[in-house]
């Protein structure tokens, strides 16, 4: 079975660069999780105006609080089944004072990746993803929703941060990059990092329990 990045790319998966290829084939069939490791040639936020929010994020591994340049992080990509039965990846990004957890399914009535922020899994947002004619992948976060309790309840627009990553191979340095941004439509950019990576293949068959979510949610 395809990956779940596939089954959302559709045809379009074909035009990605061949190893984002394999990177975003990880999954269950392909018996492979991706680990890179690598440097942010720089990791910043809007100041004193987000920072409180970040903080607060940091709590349940939710964006990071930290900034500078030239910060070392680790990217964990593991395809497991969840309690749900949900073909899930882990995109868990660790830091050296903090991480930003996130894990993807598919939304099969939709074709979308639904992308569970978090170590509750407390904020979900539908994630619209093409090919740039570099190969590369870009991602777009949608409408988002916070899950506590019985309650799933819209996020307004104002108090939302949009998304858009972007993924890339340089075939000259051998390396992956990767650039993030976070806009708010009332304060603009937020939050971003971008930075380059080297990734190594490990086998699937045993995911740690470090980069699993201490609760799963079903509602997307």
């Amino acid at each position: 079975m395809p990956s779940i990045f596939q089954l959302a790319l559709g045809d379009a998966f074909d035009r990605l660069h061949p190893q984002l290829q394999r990177r975003f084939g990880v999954g269950l069939d392909s018996g492979e999780a991706c680990v890179g490791r690598g440097v942010m040639d720089r990791v910043w936020n809007a100041g004193p105006i987000v920072r409180p929010f970040l903080a607060l994020g940091r709590r349940r591994n939710v964006l990071v609080a930290q900034s500078g340049r030239d910060i070392p992080f680790v990217i964990e990509n593991y395809p497991y089944l969840d309690s749900y039965g949900r073909e899930t990846v882990t995109f868990v990004r660790t830091f050296p004072r903090g991480r930003f957890d996130a894990t993807m399914v598919l939304n099969p009535a939709t074709g979308q990746v639904i992308d569970y922020l978090g170590t509750h899994q407390h904020l979900v947002t539908t994630l619209d993803l093409s090919v740039d004619d570099r190969g590369g992948l870009v991602i777009r976060s949608g409408r988002q929703r916070l899950l506590e309790g019985p309650l799933a309840l819209p996020i307004p627009a104002c108090a939302t941060g949009a998304a858009t990553v972007t993924e890339h191979f340089d075939d000259r340095s051998g390396r992956f990059t990767i650039a993030v941004t976070v806009s708010n439509p009332l304060l603009g950019r937020i939050f971003g990092y971008w930075g380059s990576f080297t990734v190594s293949y490990v086998e699937a068959a045993s995911v740690p329990a470090t980069v699993k979510p201490r609760r799963e949610s079903a509602r997307c």
